[in-house]
């Protein structure tokens, strides 16, 4: 590791340096050859920029860097060969040689398979054999000239890109050369008359450095409203103006029943599987379901009814009680309709609510793997599409975004359904920005509501609305301490 040194000697010995020479082509080589790091150099160099005393120019290059796990690939070995080195001339079980190889087990296993350096004994698929004496680690090779700083053909890298063992990485260093207002020692200036000074009487031959009266003041720290924040809070006060109640949402673990199965979504829908649906391990299960309502709700699941012929399945109360992170507020909704039904006498009512939901998303410009929903409803006798019409354009119109399309959609539990889209000026198309449709009476009439009782329900994002009123292109850019 480079030494410490005085920030005034790294100066003095740059400025000398330049005296001499007139340019420094590479200020990491410079670096080294004082010792020093070359965070040091560099804000020397900056310092010195200022006062036009040197002149600098960037020079960036972007190189590629060993991972954390390659590192160790290249210190160690690949896990092939490590895998293949564990194994006696008797062979392994899969277990010992998992104990013994820890993480890099499964991608030894996949590697040294593939290279056909491993085989199992005939009736036995849990005893692993070797199949070669030696084997060459072309894998360490290649990350060690990569770590020695040598030029690697574009197959190699590409192939350790897949394996995720290199990245990228950008280095910016400089050259230089004298400014106008060079010098071979710099003048120290003052700043202020000390008591020594006056003591002294050196203050009469001192130097200042000239007052900026132009300079701003600290800012004053004061505190932002965030962007989600006030949109939230302005639609918030739309659906108060419309009449609508807040529906609990302090349920961020839900179980499937009621995030699928009383929303008549099947058991092998595919938002349903891990790669869509956050799991819980612990608790992984409820037993708190209502045994008559799960009754019916398996009941249409499997044989129909109330004019539907069902899924025509073996529905299964184990896949019901796992429980998850809710994948959209459309579980509350569920509740509070059951909730509902369960009165002597039913009345209209107009629900909503805005919290946190969890998909197992890839997060990119416009999704994320956690966000906001914005879940309202309508509960009432013969409603209609055109009233969900209505009521979408008269709530979008009140938040400010009147260039709404709608497109009709598929869901499980919402017949006719529509996706809704508004145009984002800053990314010149048009976005989606929620689902809407008509709760189907599969759904509805087990729960225990009266025939005739529609309910007309939407769900939206908090943040793709958010965007389009603030322009923001990226949905990334809405969260972390930069917001503003």
């Amino acid at each position: 590791m480079a030494a410490k040194q005085p920030l005034s000697d790294v100066e003095d010995g740059l400025l000398a340096h330049l005296n001499a020479n007139a340019e420094i082509p590479d200020s990491r080589s410079f670096a080294s050859s004082l010792g020093v790091p070359h965070k040091d150099v560099e804000d020397v160099i900056k310092r010195l920029t200022a006062f036009r005393i040197v002149e600098m120019q960037d020079i960036t290059k972007e190189t590629w860097v060993l991972t954390d796990e390659a590192k160790g690939y290249a210190a160690r070995g690949s896990p092939e060969v490590q895998l293949v080195a564990a194994i006696p001339p008797e062979g392994a079980s899969k277990g010992a040689l998992k104990e013994r190889l820890g993480d890099v087990f499964d991608i030894g296993m996949k590697a040294a398979a593939k290279n056909k350096w491993i085989g199992f004994e005939k009736g036995n698929k849990d005893l692993v054999l070797r199949k070669v004496e030696d084997t060459r680690d072309e894998l360490q090779e290649q990350l060690r000239r990569l770590e020695n700083g040598e030029v690697i053909a574009d197959k190699v890298i590409d192939d350790l890109k897949r394996r995720k063992l290199v990245t990228k990485e950008k280095s910016i260093w400089y050259s230089l050369k004298k400014g106008p207002e060079f010098v071979a020692k710099r003048k120290t200036l003052a700043t202020d008359v000390t008591r020594e000074h006056l003591k002294s009487g050196d203050w009469k031959d001192l130097e200042f450095k000239d007052y900026n009266y132009g300079a701003q003041g600290q800012p004053i720290a004061i505190g932002y409203s965030q962007p989600l924040l006030e949109v939230r809070e302005a639609i918030q006060n739309i659906f108060l103006e419309m009449g609508f109640s807040e529906m609990p949402t302090n349920m961020y673990v839900e179980s499937s029943f009621w995030n699928f199965d009383a929303l008549f979504q099947p058991q092998q829908h595919p938002a349903r599987d891990s790669h869509d649906t956050f799991f819980l391990k612990a608790p992984a299960t409820t037993t708190q379901l209502p045994d008559d309502y799960l009754e019916k709700v398996k009941q249409v699941h499997q044989s129909g009814g109330h004019g539907s012929k069902g899924y025509g399945y073996d529905w299964k109360r184990d896949e019901a009680e796992k429980n998850l992170l809710r994948t959209h507020t459309t579980a509350v909704s569920t509740r509070m309709l059951y909730k509902l039904a369960q009165e002597k006498t039913f009345a209209p009512k107009r629900y909503y609510s805005i919290d946190r939901v969890f998909r197992n998303e890839a997060v990119d410009r416009t999704h994320l793997a956690e966000f906001h929903q914005i879940e309202g409803l309508i509960c009432d006798y013969g409603l209609t599409l055109g009233d969900l019409i209505g009521v979408l354009e008269d709530f979008f119109s009140r938040l400010g975004m009147s260039k709404l399309r709608f497109k009709p959609a598929y869901n499980p539990y919402t017949e006719p359904s529509m996706e809704i889209f508004s145009y984002h000026d800053g990314l010149k198309k048009w976005v989606e920005i929620g689902n809407s449709g008509m709760f189907r009476p599969e759904m509805l009439l087990p729960m225990g509501l009266p025939e005739g009782v529609n309910v007309i329900a939407w769900g939206l994002s908090l943040e793709r609305p958010t965007m389009i009123l603030y322009g923001i292109d990226n949905i990334r850019d809405l969260f972390g301490p930069k917001v503003l």
